[in-house]
């Protein structure tokens, strides 16, 4: 067995390998992201479906001197392994550990935290101009998956392209195509011919020797550029890319690492912009994940051998909400679902597999998929988009200008609300909340377990105008998947003679509930507001607070311009002198960690809740 990964500290380290040792590379990173993602967790099938290529790039490029950006960032686990962070990759996504994207404070190889589909393009056209204008003789490298051309701001940053950034190289990383049989030895041949340095130097003389020749050297030239689109095209379908800006290479195989190799030595030093389309496959080299590589993209803590238990379809809050969703699509034959890459994620492959017509998959595009469906709205259907609330954040003027002015009947379904872990700060789901509020005119609804997001999810339903349903990652609560739904806007828990009040809402019951009953133990009474309907604020909840000595409001959100805020603003206006609080995140910017510690690191957790009212209340 070799040892070639534990001999890389740099991608320098590479210099010395010839095809073969790189094969063997290829293969003991293979074997070290499938030890490691599968304890951790992580995104196992898009890393698996790059190691050849990441590999290729560090071999023939000079990072971080040339800087290779990924988007998405959760491709780059094999660029960290040759990076340095080998010794480290333990602690991927692991509190204190490397993160699961690239994060500049963690290395000078990571130009970018890139953790959002579509921004990479965008970076990488601004570094490469910055270099032209620094004179800095280097390449930036932006390494794009298929799905990055789903979404409009890659297209916004090609209008941006022009033939003077000749420092910038596109991968485009497509693991949903393969070669044609039909295309076969004859386009393989043409690459290698088009990308052989001689075969440059010699179209460059050729077409200066046409362009000397008088009337008719001229047409001569536009007449074989014309010729070799339509050859081109008729093979590999490049010039949709050679019309963006780019000159155009491949497509080429992304697992043969020797040919990759080749491929960017010999146009590394060829003027750009350039896009070099590799064919991979995702989920390369582990078998179940190549059968099925959806269900191996974000994977939780799993048994390499036995699979992965999430592509079981086991209940979590997705899944409930799309169970639910498909029933009552069964009834109302508006009812339309709507998602942006996310059908599994997010549970509508249920909804998906029932009612075809009326399911639509706009691929990573979240500002189209909110004005769509006001589109549908408008046409008389009932659409609900479901969406990751980390990506909601990029629709935010389609919910205001399209939606809430509009008084769409569109309901949005916010998936993964509050903390979700070990993603870190490029997915916590800790905005809706503040962003809801800001734009106002949306119904908004939080419940705490798997029986309140039926009621919820079947009442919205029948309701109209812009409205949304938030709840978290992952099972239900076990402190709380006993309590019964009362249906109520605001369910009110009431102790004798408490003088305290803790105000919260969703999945942060658990905790407040765990710490008042601590409390009661102990002979303090404090009472609990569960806001169940969190948007927009009724006037009797804010007149029960006020009744309050101490108020404690705690949210699994961002406190800046979250339901705190907004519900205690209006309390010093009823007169009464009091003590509140508001107990949240401070910024969305929470480092990678567990649920517990990330509840802990912002005093939500039952312990923290507990001193604080005994804080208040002045208990020793």
């Amino acid at each position: 067995m070799s040892h070639y990964l534990e001999t890389i500290n740099s991608p320098e380290d590479l210099n010395g390998l010839g095809t073969a040792q790189l094969q063997e590379l290829c293969t003991e990173i293979r074997e070290e992201l499938m030890r490691v993602v599968p304890e951790n967790g992580g995104h196992l099938s898009s890393n698996l479906g790059v190691v050849e290529l990441t590999v290729a790039l560090h071999k023939v490029f000079d990072s971080p001197r040339d800087a290779v950006i990924f988007d998405v960032g959760h491709q780059s686990y094999v660029h960290k392994l040759l990076t340095g962070r080998a010794p480290q990759f333990g602690t991927l996504r692991k509190e204190g550990g490397i993160s699961g994207f690239p994060k500049p404070r963690e290395s000078e190889h990571d130009p970018m935290i890139e953790g959002h589909l579509g921004t990479a393009l965008s970076s990488a056209i601004g570094l490469a101009r910055a270099k032209k204008l620094n004179f800095e003789d280097s390449k930036t490298i932006a390494v794009l998956g298929d799905g990055a051309f789903t979404n409009g701001m890659v297209y916004e940053a090609v209008n941006n392209i022009d033939s003077s950034l000749d420092n910038l190289i596109v991968i485009l990383n497509d693991n949903r195509m393969s070669i044609s049989k039909s295309v076969g030895s004859f386009a393989k041949y043409l690459l290698k011919l088009r990308t052989e340095k001689g075969y440059s130097n010699l179209k460059s003389r050729v077409e200066d020797l046409l362009n000397r020749i008088p009337v008719i050297g001229r047409p001569l030239v536009m007449l074989m550029a014309r010729f070799k689109n339509f050859l081109r095209h008729a093979l590999y379908g490049g010039v949709l890319f050679e019309e963006l800006g780019f000159r155009y290479i491949g497509p080429v195989d992304g697992h043969d690492v020797g040919e990759l190799v080749r491929l960017f030595e010999n146009v590394k030093d060829t003027k750009g912009p350039m896009l070099i389309h590799c064919i991979t496959d995702k989920g390369k080299g582990y078998k179940l994940a190549e059968e099925n590589p959806g269900a191996y993209h974000g994977v939780g803590h799993f048994d390499i051998e036995k699979g992965n238990p999430d592509a079981a379809m086991a209940d979590c809050f997705s899944n409930v909400f799309g169970k639910t969703l498909s029933e009552a699509a069964e009834k109302d034959k508006r009812i339309c679902a709507v998602t942006a890459a996310m059908k599994y994620g997010t549970g509508l492959n249920f909804f998906a597999a029932e009612f075809k017509a009326r399911f639509f998959d706009v691929g990573i595009a979240e500002e189209h998929a909110a004005t769509f469906c006001a589109g549908l709205a408008k046409g008389g259907c009932k659409p609900v988009f479901a969406v990751y609330s980390t990506f909601l954040q990029r629709a935010f003027d389609q919910l205001y200008h399209d939606i809430k002015l509009n008084e769409a009947d569109v309901m949005i379904a916010v998936d993964r609300a509050g903390i979700v872990g070990a993603d870190g700060e490029t997915h916590q789901g800790l905005m809706d909340p503040a962003i809801f509020g800001a734009i106002g005119g949306f119904t908004v609804v939080s419940p705490s377990n798997y029986d309140e997001l039926r009621y919820w999810t079947e009442k919205l339903l029948k309701t109209s105008g812009p409205r949304a349903i938030r709840y978290p990652r992952g099972a239900e609560d076990p402190r709380i998947r006993d309590l019964s739904c009362t249906g109520q806007d605001t369910d009110l828990y009431e102790a004798s003679g408490a003088c305290t009040l803790i105000i919260t809402y969703g999945r942060e019951f658990a905790e407040v509930r765990e710490a008042v009953l601590d409390l009661a133990a102990e002979d303090i009474s404090c009472d609990i507001m569960k806001l169940n309907r969190i948007l927009p604020l009724r006037a009797e909840d804010l007149e029960k607070a006020s009744g309050y000595e101490h108020i404690i409001f705690a949210e699994e959100a961002v406190r800046s311009g979250g339901i705190g805020e907004q519900f205690l603003a209006p309390l010093p206006d009823n007169g009464r002198n009091r003590s509140y609080e508001i107990v949240a995140a401070d910024s969305c910017d929470l480092p990678q960690s567990s649920l517990q510690s990330a509840l802990q690191r912002c005093g939500l957790d039952a312990g923290s809740l507990n001193r604080k009212v005994r804080d208040r209340i002045g208990c020793q």
